[in-house]
């Protein structure tokens, strides 16, 4: 593969949950900041397996999360795909 980036990332909100534009970029913005400071460990584990992946993350919830909620989701996103890529 030619790509300089093993890791890509994309981040999804249903506007027929959301009809608020300002409310469905402000769920992106957060899994957008959650998933910059938690995916280097996941990035480091590609580069040893000589991996890449491609990640589209969409919201399902109906309800708006904290920053807190959303990290710490995140957080366990990040752990199982290191031990699936690892494994």
């Amino acid at each position: 593969m030619g790509n300089a980036f093993p890791l890509q990332a994309g981040f999804g909100v249903s506007s027929r949950t959301f009809s608020k534009a300002a409310d469905r970029n402000r769920i992106k913005r957060l899994g957008r900041e959650a998933w910059r400071l938690q995916k280097h460990d996941l990035y480091l584990t590609l580069k040893e397996n000589n991996r890449y992946i491609h990640l589209f993350f969409v919201y399902t919830s109906r309800e708006i999360l904290t920053y807190q909620e959303i990290s710490d989701k995140m957080n366990l996103i990040v752990k199982r795909l290191r031990k699936e890529l690892a494994g």
